[in-house]
């Protein structure tokens, strides 16, 4: 029985490094459950760092999700790391707004779901996806997580893969089923070959192609003109 456990233990630690990686600071916000609060003294200490109106500010930001039903916690991760950066108070304030403005709009796509799916939507469009894109991703299997998918859209498009060809790639796999190793191995693959100096956009395109599911779509040979017609007569 403790072998069970310590196997789903290490399942749930060799995920949490993968996408602590992959959001880098950001990735507090994956710890949720008991962090969140043991971080609060913490977080409030580090807050005291701002300028008077800087922290109003924010604090209004953070006021403004709460009374939405948003989560808060995304907005105090983009402050605290703009405090640990020793970003402009200005700065802070305005990456705060367009965090939450970014999780209006993914709510306002996905609808209900959980504080890290929505976070991590909320992030794709900030890396610079349409909300429009995010729609493939509204009604899913019950069960089924659109985390994995969501970060590792986020990082292609962070590391220049034009944004049109990151959306079709991952909706792609998200439509055949792919799961959270699918997108790992692509994640990885893809970084390895950008950082063989590969170009972003090529090295997804080669990459797409290696991934189960169905095979891309493919023009047949071509016929003399008005010969389909001859045949479907």
């Amino acid at each position: 029985m403790s072998r069970s456990r310590d196997r789903s233990h290490s399942k749930v630690f060799a995920r949490v490094r993968w996408l602590t990686r992959l959001l880098g600071m950001a990735a507090s916000v994956l710890v949720v459950s008991l962090p969140l609060r043991a971080q609060e003294p913490e977080q409030q200490d580090r807050m005291a760092k701002l300028d008077a109106k800087t922290r109003a500010a924010v604090e209004l930001l953070y006021d403004s999700a709460a009374a939405e039903g948003l989560p808060t916690q995304p907005l105090r991760s983009i402050a605290l790391l703009g405090i640990t950066r020793k970003a402009d108070g200005r700065l802070i304030v305005a990456a705060v707004h367009r965090k939450l403005a970014a999780l209006r709009t993914a709510r306002g796509v996905l609808g209900r779901v959980d504080t890290l799916e929505l976070d991590a939507a909320s992030s794709v469009l900030i890396a610079g996806a349409k909300p429009n894109q995010l729609e493939t991703f509204k009604n899913r299997p019950r069960g089924r997580s659109d985390l994995s998918a969501f970060i590792v859209w986020a990082d292609l498009i962070g590391r220049g893969v034009p944004g049109e060809d990151a959306s079709s790639a991952i909706a792609r796999l998200w439509e055949d089923g792919a799961d959270d190793a699918t997108f790992q191995s692509l994640w990885n693959n893809v970084q390895s070959d950008i950082l063989r100096g590969l170009n972003p956009g090529t090295a997804l395109q080669n990459r797409i192609r290696e991934a189960p599911g169905r095979p891309p779509t493919t023009k047949g040979p071509q016929t003399p003109e008005g010969q389909e017609n001859e045949r479907s007569e």
